[in-house]
């Protein structure tokens, strides 16, 4: 027989619930039971219980257990949500650390800021005899070609002083970059990426929605960055 009666009962129910009193949450206004409601609920179980068929200790037990449970439960979603916002201010603060460095990110474009070097980098690939690496205006126009002979297999950066091919200083703006490469005989063409200058970051709800806006090239996600310069 359970050893908990109608007369001890509401002030032990009644300790619990002080302690355990919190403001409404979001899952209360929506209408789900909050463990006050789980207290209220055995209060009032006890409270109308048959006096010659109590409850057994086995079945008080059990219920206490699952209040528990739930209560567990709901603590862990709580503290796994704050994990998760500061997840995303870590996040968040590493990628403005980001602004002012140069990062690479895949793309044939270059911008160039009339002043500054612009710098790209492609992948030689192995039994390369030839490489070209050309540079052409936004209408399309070749204005510099640089030869490399016998390149080294593995990553190749190359640097443009912003000249054409008679040295003249070309306008700062937006060139393409086109690399061939004969490779047992064949030309192919490679692909490249850009050595860029991070502007800006701009913040979303999410790790997922935050992007980096580069100069000249506009916004790109964190997993477009292959690398970062030193600087």
């Amino acid at each position: 027989m359970s050893t908990i009666n109608s007369t001890t009962t509401p002030s032990y129910i009644d300790s619990l619930k002080q302690s355990t009193a919190k403001e409404k949450t979001d899952a209360e206004k929506a209408g789900a039971l909050t463990q006050s409601d789980f207290f209220a609920l055995l209060t009032q179980q006890l409270a109308f219980q048959d006096p010659t068929k109590p409850v057994e200790n086995d079945q008080m037990i059990a219920q206490m257990t699952s209040f528990t449970m739930a209560d567990g439960i709901s603590s862990l979603n709580t503290n796994f949500k704050e994990f998760a916002s500061g997840m995303n201010s870590n996040q968040a603060l590493q990628a403005s650390s980001l602004v002012g460095r140069t990062v690479r990110v895949s793309s044939d474009k270059v911008p160039f800021d009339g002043t500054n070097m612009a710098m790209g980098s492609t992948e030689v690939p192995a039994n390369t005899s030839l490489m070209t690496v050309k540079i052409y205006n936004a209408a399309g126009e070749l204005v510099r070609s640089e030869p490399v002979e016998n390149p080294a297999s593995g990553k190749f950066d190359f640097v443009w002083d912003g000249k054409d091919d008679n040295e003249k200083a070309l306008p700062k703006g937006m060139y393409t970059v086109k690399v061939e490469a004969s490779i047992n005989g064949k030309t192919e063409a490679l692909p490249t990426s850009s050595y860029v200058p991070v502007t800006s970051v701009t913040l979303g709800k999410g790790t997922g929605d935050m992007t980096l806006n580069l100069y000249g090239l506009g916004a790109k996600k964190l997993a477009d960055i292959l690398e970062i310069a030193a600087g």
